[in-house]
């Protein structure tokens, strides 16, 4: 054996580690992702600029009213603006008309949003199996209907449930053993705000169809299909396939329609020719009428909060659906 085979082969070396390049080399890129997140909110901030100033100012002077005595004499200037804390709210939480306008108005928006929905949804779910000259009609139809304005709707409606002259008691009339020849709706608080409710159907009807028969659009054929391979009928294939689909949409729709549905304003005030009785009172004219015909307009600016506040309990709830089909999804 040979002193070379002897020799006790040398460890290789490790190459040296190279150094890591410098920091600064990053910071190009941080400042990049810097002006990336701030591009959306330099792009928004003309659109929240005009929100601020078109419903901050507003809704601060609201609130601030409510905690002051604020009538005729401050509104004129002869008496200065006294805070009274929460005094406007206790009169108006302790008032039973109050309560009386507010499950009035609950109801009222309920059965609108409820009768807006279901009629929506049946005529989106019609416009999908009719051919498309009938869909190009019905549409024109909606939009047309839907872009009119709501004095001219109110108006209109006026006309067709009139005692004397209203096109509705007539056609009613012609009905083997009714007459309604003379009848009026509005003596009636309920029957009145039956027909006011009616006005608010069909206006928002036309949105929940557009909205609803773009979304059954996306609703996969063949899911539909395996439904009812597994021996789903109709029914079946609508509540198992089409409604958790739509889901998102029927929420966004609903909690719309109940905030559109308890701010009804022009609808009641129009059609009792700008005086509504207290059976007519909903919460929007309730606190009109306490602000400019009570001129008390500390205590309508309480209503308006308390309105306000109302209306963010149904936008929470929204939130919460939505977060929970996020979750899901």
């Amino acid at each position: 054996m040979s002193a070379a085979d002897t020799t006790t082969p040398a460890k290789k070396v490790p190459p040296p580690r190279q150094a890591p390049p410098p920091a600064v080399a990053k910071a190009p890129r941080a400042r990049r992702t810097a002006g990336a997140a701030a591009a959306p909110w330099a792009l928004l901030a003309p659109c929240l600029l005009i929100l601020a100033l078109v419903l901050g100012y507003p809704l601060v002077r609201l609130v601030t009213l409510s905690f002051q005595k604020f009538g005729q004499s401050q509104l004129w200037g002869f008496q200065p603006a006294e805070s009274v804390g929460l005094d406007n709210f206790t009169k108006v939480l302790s008032d039973d008309e109050f309560w009386q306008v507010v499950v009035r108005t609950i109801l009222f928006a309920g059965g609108a949003v409820v009768f807006t929905m279901v009629i929506g949804m049946l005529i989106a779910l019609l416009l999908q199996r009719v051919s498309g000259w009938v869909k190009t009609l019905v549409n024109i139809a909606l939009v047309a209907s839907w872009g009119m304005p709501i004095i001219v709707a109110t108006t209109v409606f006026k006309w067709l449930f009139d005692s004397d002259y209203g096109v509705f008691n007539a056609l009613l009339s012609k009905l083997p053993g009714v007459d309604m020849v003379g009848h009026n709706w509005f003596a009636s608080g309920w029957q009145g705000l039956g027909v006011i409710m009616l006005l608010v159907v069909w206006g928002a009807v036309p949105f929940v169809v557009i909205t609803l028969s773009a979304g059954l659009t996306q609703v996969p054929a063949e899911l539909e299909e395996a439904a009812r391979l597994d021996g789903a009928g109709s029914w079946g294939v609508f509540r198992h396939v089409t409604i958790p689909i739509l889901k998102p949409i029927i929420v966004m729709l609903t909690t719309l329609s109940v905030i559109w549905d308890m701010g009804v304003f022009p609808q009641v005030f129009v059609m009792r020719g700008g005086h509504p009785e207290a059976e007519f009172q909903l919460l929007t004219t309730y606190s009109y009428d306490r602000a400019f015909v009570v001129n008390d307009y500390a205590q309508g600016s309480a209503i308006a909060v308390l309105t306000v506040l109302l209306l963010l309990g149904v936008v929470a709830v929204y939130m919460r659906q939505m977060l929970q089909i996020g979750e899901v999804e």
